[in-house]
């Protein structure tokens, strides 16, 4: 009965929705009805950093939910899981990131990121990159190419256009017409492609020279991901802008964009209250943030463990299938022939209790991106599963 309910009254997104009835979820693994486990090598999505039910983000739910919860709209009364947050992330950032305009999603996030930078710039148009996933919402939906997802839709945003990642000609296509230029840290739809080094330092001298503000999403590479808190970290530049969502509230619905305080502050005038909304910081969801973020500070093991981690899915996920196999930090693409390949390996691997999926621009990869908690032992397990499913025929 409750599945029929939910095809009848849940809206679907797709035809063919997994349609696991989850009861329960503990560290890795999620338990459905029946008491099956399923070890879950994508986090929700990258959402779960620490696993399902982490102790310390459960009991700061608790702590908060049972103190307050929704007071007034965001930014009016001093609440104090938000600016324990905001202060702890900036002190993890540098000094150029030190404000946070908390929402509830990553696409909200973009939204606000869009927002601020024609606010600052006065300028209307902003350049992202082909491939490129920012949210679904129409603002950040604009940014999407090729239009497949989004034709149904249109007339969307004007004023966006693209460039190809690491794509050395394409950064002449910024001008001083260039509000923003938005980019992935790893395009996380296409497959897992990490940016040149030498690129993303170029794209971000362009954008000083022409006056466009640069705005770093990380809405999936952020909270360790790669192996580092920041993905940027690793590529020597500092965006204008940063996005945050997914593992940034542990399983709680929480994002940001963060920037310079006096960019931040042209939100407040002309006009007052330039961007609003009415949950996003929600103390709750915010408290789990900081439980996140304080665990990764308080255990680096997590983030030094990701290199060997990482290094053990590529000497174990080989087989005459794989034809390819990139990754950034704990979070991969293994590539297949065609999407009939990833669909039945997908099957089979949910058949034998591993949860996997696919990407939004990529449908010939299985996407990997566990919880950071996984052991040596699980991966092991987990690629053995995905070996043994992809021999099904």
């Amino acid at each position: 009965m409750r599945r029929a309910n939910f095809l009848k009254h849940i809206a679907q997104t797709s035809p063919a929705p997994m349609g696991l009835e989850i009861a329960g979820g503990e560290g890795v693994y999620l338990i459905d009805s029946c008491g099956k486990r399923y070890l879950d090598l994508i986090a929700g999505i990258g959402v779960s950093a620490l696993g399902h039910n982490h102790p310390a983000v459960v009991e700061a739910v608790q702590r908060q939910a049972g103190a307050y919860m929704h007071t007034l709209v965001y930014g009016e009364f001093v609440l104090g899981p938000q600016v324990e947050l905001a202060t702890l992330l900036c002190s993890q950032l540098p000094k150029q990131l030190d404000n946070v305009y908390f929402t509830n999603s990553g696409a909200e996030a973009t939204e606000g990121a869009m927002k601020l930078a024609k606010r600052v710039t006065g300028r209307t148009e902003i350049i992202a990159a082909t491939h490129a996933y920012h949210g679904s919402t129409q603002g950040a939906a604009s940014l999407m190419w090729p239009k497949d997802f989004t034709r149904p839709f249109h007339p969307l945003l004007p004023g966006i256009s693209h460039l190809d990642f690491n794509c050395d000609a394409c950064l002449e296509r910024i001008t001083e017409r260039t509000a923003a230029v938005i980019l992935e840290t790893v395009q996380a739809e296409w497959g897992i492609r990490k940016p040149r080094v030498e690129w993303i330092r170029a794209v971000r001298r362009r954008c000083n020279e022409t006056g466009t503000l640069l705005i770093l999403d990380e809405i999936q590479a952020g909270m360790g991901r790669t192996g580092t808190l920041f993905a940027f970290e690793q590529y020597g530049v500092v965006p204008d802008v940063l996005l945050l969502a997914k593992g940034f509230g542990g399983g709680m619905p929480l994002g940001a964009f963060v920037a310079r305080r006096e960019l931040m502050e042209t939100l407040t005038n002309n006009p007052v209250l330039g961007h609003i909304t009415t949950f996003g910081g929600h103390p709750v969801s915010c408290a789990a943030g900081l439980a996140v973020l304080q665990t990764l500070l308080d255990r680096p093991e997590l983030l030094a463990a990701v290199p060997e981690k990482e290094a053990l899915f590529h000497r174990l996920l080989r087989h005459p299938k794989i034809l390819h196999l990139r990754s950034a930090g704990l979070w991969m693409a293994v590539e297949l022939a065609d999407f009939d390949e990833v669909r039945r390996a997908i099957a089979g691997c949910l058949e034998r209790g591993l949860i996997t999926d696919w990407f939004l621009w990529n449908e010939r990869s299985l996407r990997i991106a566990p919880p950071l908690t996984i052991t040596v032992e699980e991966i092991e397990w987990a690629c053995g599963v995905i070996l043994a499913a992809l021999g099904d025929e």
